[in-house]
């Protein structure tokens, strides 16, 4: 029998962020905490950022209108560059190799780049930045 799917099931940029959220699990059992505030306050964000990036993508793939669809996959897109600070952020306190996050920055980059271009297909007044808002002009 197969197994019926919902139309965000079917996007390559959220089965890449649904195999983020579940790196990003593993990740942080191996990290563990040493006792710092500041490291459980980047953990804590690193998981909430990363459902975040999930959820909007498959929220913003369920919106009709276009531009409100841009704006879903533009907040998922900087809640996966948000991840990708986070890794860095684990890195700078020691609590793990920079070879150990190279995956989950790969899954990123892809992410990102596929989020970009969603974004732009569905963002149509051409005016770049993030839907619905003015672009940022030089003084």
């Amino acid at each position: 029998m197969m197994q019926a799917r919902l139309d965000h099931e079917k996007l390559d940029v959220y089965r890449v962020l649904l195999e983020f959220v579940a790196w990003v699990s593993e990740l942080l059992e191996t990290v563990g905490t040493d006792g710092r505030a500041q490291v459980r306050e980047v953990r804590d964000q690193l998981q909430r950022a990363s459902v975040s990036a999930l959820l909007n993508t498959a929220e913003g793939n369920g919106k009709r209108q276009q531009r409100a669809r841009a704006r879903f996959f533009d907040d998922a897109r900087g809640s996966s560059a948000e991840c990708a600070a986070c890794l860095d952020a684990l890195v700078a306190m020691k609590c793990c190799e920079s070879q150990s996050i190279d995956k989950g920055k790969e899954m990123l980059v892809r992410s990102i780049s596929m989020l970009t271009k969603l974004v732009d297909r569905f963002d149509r007044d051409g005016r770049g930045g993030r839907p619905g808002q003015e672009p940022l002009r030089g003084r």
